[in-house]
């Protein structure tokens, strides 16, 4: 993010992609890929192409992580080696840590962990091909894996991410606009009460141009939450709900 470079990455108010400033990649989602999870969803966004897999409520493991008040949720992020165009060191490092760590927070205010105390649910996210934006594709593929899980919840999650080029606020950034870039902006939100539940930022903006990156982020997040669900009820009309 930031980098120097002389590419215009807006000529005649369109992007290099060929896209307006407030408007998404194609995005496609289905749930339910996985036979040996309980619950999973397959997301394209773009070029990312992500697997999410969610198994649990099961016993907790270490038993010192247990609770009686509430389930344990972890959440592993990951980029597989081939991902990305220079192989990538496989195992977890700091970014994904990062990201696991404020992705298990977002994702424990919507799965209602309270009425399975003394257990353990486990969210593994695969990222098998990246173009900018792979944590807000993750969570978005994990809230409905989560659903597919059966696992109850008050919303939906949907995170996207909004960020400044050419002094110009635009709506998910390619991979260009991200490495190119002035700033960047990912946020996740609960589509009924657009309660923020993950923000964080790279770069600059202006107090004015926040607000209009998160507006722009909110507005995109009914979009997307039309698609998760529509992913989820193709896969409950199949038969296909957990028991």
């Amino acid at each position: 993010m930031g980098m120097k470079s002389d590419l215009k990455l807006i000529k005649n108010g369109k992007r290099l992609d060929g896209r307006k400033p407030d408007e998404l990649r194609p995005i496609t989602i289905k749930a339910g890929v996985l036979d040996n999870a309980n619950g999973s969803a397959y997301l394209e966004w773009g070029g990312n192409k992500v697997i999410a897999g969610v198994y649990g409520p099961r016993e907790c493991l270490p038993r010192h992580r247990s609770s009686p008040y509430k389930a344990y949720l972890t959440y592993r992020y990951n980029m597989a080696p081939f991902s990305v165009d220079d192989r990538k060191r496989p195992g977890p490092d700091r970014r994904s840590t990062e990201i696991s760590k404020i992705s298990a927070e977002a994702l424990e205010r919507v799965i209602e962990v309270e009425k399975f105390p003394n257990t353990m649910i486990n969210v593994f996210v695969e990222v098998l091909q990246a173009d900018a934006g792979t944590r807000c594709a993750a969570l978005t593929a994990a809230a409905v894996a989560a659903a597919d899980a059966g696992l109850p919840m008050r919303d939906l999650i949907v995170s996207c991410a909004a960020g400044k080029i050419d002094d110009t606020v635009v709506l998910d950034l390619g991979k260009k606009e991200d490495n190119f870039g002035q700033a960047d902006v990912p946020i996740a939100i609960l589509p009924h009460s657009e309660e923020i539940v993950l923000l964080q930022m790279d770069g600059d903006l202006t107090k004015e141009e926040f607000k209009e990156a998160i507006d722009m982020s909110v507005k995109a997040a009914k979009q997307i939450y039309e698609l998760q669900k529509k992913a989820l009820t193709e896969r409950f009309k199949k038969g296909g709900g957990k028991e």
